[in-house]
């Protein structure tokens, strides 16, 4: 799995909307997003942990390559 960069919860969520994804709901300072049957929890930190991150990634079923492409845009 290639490098995951370090980012904050709000700019993971912005990625995640860049692939499809949309903002559920949030609960505190967790926002649940969807596509389709999908899904991913993301927590609004300062800067996520890399395991937290890769963990997203797993839960919305898309590659880390997919995720730092869109990162890079």
């Amino acid at each position: 799995m290639p490098e995951l960069p370090h980012i904050s919860g709000k700019e993971a969520i912005k990625i995640f909307e860049r692939l499809g994804f949309n903002i559920a709901r949030q609960k505190g300072s967790h926002v649940v997003l969807r596509r389709s049957d999908k899904g991913c929890v993301i927590p609004i930190h300062k800067e996520l942990a890399i395991g937290t991150l890769r963990s997203a990634i797993r839960q919305a079923g898309i590659s880390a390559e997919d995720f730092i492409e869109a990162y890079k845009k």
